[in-house]
């Protein structure tokens, strides 16, 4: 049984400049293995089983074909880096956007092969065997190693941390249990675990609750404003756009907008997940008066 320690950042913690609150700004391209649909679509009800949906499959592909492009020119022209989970199909589908996503400064994270594809179903031979294969592709296409990983629906396999530690992956986001980052050490091989917040983001807003896309504009404020004016510990906030959700300008209009009134600020930090768990690594060497420490 591998050895397994839990290191968490107490209020003391602070991000560069002593800013209280980070910013990541995460864009999800996302695609299906082929012969697969994603379960739920624009129209709302599903098919009879057997037969497949023609609709939400092309909803989906809306991604690739113009949703990532919109999303990454929003953010280029604001000078803001994102966090872009791909999916290793992509790399088959769209390989030359996969490494246009790292000639532009983002940062590409590891999402599955599909998002049909997720780790809880593996055992641990097929778990590492999926991480490999996306790596290995994600690499060749991009030009760059991945060194974050976020599962499908953010569902990792209970093993999930430790077999991407011993990969050497740096971060993941299959955790909600903080609204901050914490480190967890595998037989010596650490990870940052990054959650990945679900209150400032497309889908579950338009697409399971159905409201307008303004709506995900003022949970945004709202919730940056409760951080900074009712909160004094540290926070981080994902805003989360996917390209065949908010790639649309029906939709895109609201990520620009966050990041907007994201530039005029002075009082957050705006970071990837990669720099965010740099950082938190190199902090809790630094002040180790800013963690506390349980051992599993």
């Amino acid at each position: 049984m591998s050895e397994h320690t839990t290191i968490r950042l107490n209020d003391q913690f602070r991000w560069p400049q002593g800013h209280r609150v980070a910013i990541i700004f995460n864009i999800a391209f996302e695609a299906w293995s082929q012969g697969q649909a994603p379960g739920i679509g624009p129209m709302g009800n599903v098919l009879k089983p057997g037969f497949f949906d023609t609709n939400a499959h092309s909803w989906a592909s809306f991604g690739a074909n113009r949703g990532i492009q919109r999303l990454l020119d929003f953010a280029d022209r604001r000078g803001i880096k994102t966090s872009v989970m791909v999916n290793g199909v992509l790399g088959e589908l769209a390989p030359q956007m996969v490494k246009a996503i790292h000639e532009r400064g983002h940062e590409i994270v590891n999402h599955s092969w599909g998002m049909d594809v997720i780790p809880v179903y593996f055992d641990e031979a097929g778990e590492v065997a999926n991480i490999e294969k996306n790596h290995q592709l994600l690499t060749r296409v991009s030009g760059v190693e991945p060194c974050g990983w976020i599962s499908p629906r953010g569902t990792g396999s209970p093993i999930s941390p430790r077999l991407l530690a011993k990969r050497g992956y740096l971060h993941h986001g299959d955790c909600n249990d903080d609204d901050r980052p914490y480190i967890q050490q595998f037989d010596g091989h650490p990870i940052v675990c990054i959650p990945l917040t679900m209150d400032v983001n497309d889908l579950p807003t338009t697409v399971r609750y159905g409201n307008a896309p303004r709506h995900m504009l003022e949970a945004f404020e709202d919730t940056l404003s409760a951080m900074i004016e009712r909160e004094n510990c540290p926070l981080m906030l994902d805003v989360t756009a996917h390209t065949h959700v908010f790639g649309r300008p029906s939709g895109a209009w609201v990520f620009d907008e966050i990041m907007a009134q994201v530039q005029q600020r002075t009082d957050v930090w705006v970071a990837t997940r990669q720099e965010m768990a740099r950082y938190v690594l190199d902090q809790v060497k630094l002040h180790p008066e800013w963690v506390q420490t349980d051992a599993h």
